[in-house]
């Protein structure tokens, strides 16, 4: 006969399946682009169910569902895979810290503090990823010149990568967050009973 702790585990597991699946499907389907960006910067939601689980669970379970979900859309990868690679690290960024500091201080200000912290560790990771790992890839098959003509295209002023990622990457990054910020205190007060088998 299985122990309560066994049946809570049991439930974590079923629940991040179930999240990673949400998540994967938000970030193949539900992607799209915003004016004032380049238009390779796509907008997604898939982190929210990775941060709800992270809240719900721990930051163990917000990790797993971006690693799936990651995994999983590595099989129609158009970028070699580092795309989700580099997707991977800044999206565990983000859960795994909204979670740790939840986990240490669970209540609304909590939560609303590990993910405004999470958002802007992500943020300021992906200055580091893309300068030093996607686009130096990107840069074998695309010209550093024809990369930086698609920001240049929108600021003509852009004279380096690393300026570029400041101007563009890194509010584009945080801001991402911040929606999945938001998507998540609306939802997760109504799902978390159902999460943790209350209901």
């Amino acid at each position: 006969m299985k122990t309560s702790n066994q049946m809570s585990k049991t439930r974590n597991i079923a629940v991040t399946a179930i999240f990673s699946a949400m998540s994967a499907v938000l970030m193949f389907w539900g992607s799209f682009s915003i004016p004032l960006v380049p238009s390779f910067l796509k907008i997604d939601f898939s982190s929210f169910p990775a941060l709800i689980a992270s809240f719900s669970m721990g930051p163990v379970y917000g990790v797993a569902v971006c690693l799936v979900t990651n995994l999983v859309n590595m099989l129609k990868t158009q970028t070699a895979c580092v795309g989700e690679f580099s997707n991977f690290i800044l999206t565990a960024v983000f859960t795994a810290t909204a979670g740790l500091v939840y986990k240490h201080k669970k209540n609304r200000a909590g939560a609303l503090l590990g993910s405004l912290l999470g958002a802007f560790l992500m943020s300021g990771m992906s200055i580091i990823s893309n300068y030093y790992v996607i686009y130096p890839i990107y840069a074998k098959a695309m010209p550093m010149e024809a990369i930086l003509g698609a920001y240049q295209a929108i600021l003509p002023s852009v004279d380096s990568l690393i300026e570029a990622l400041l101007i563009f990457n890194t509010p584009f990054t945080f801001f991402k967050g911040l929606l999945s910020v938001v998507v998540t205190f609306l939802v997760y007060k109504k799902i978390s009973p159902i999460i943790k088998g209350k209901k």
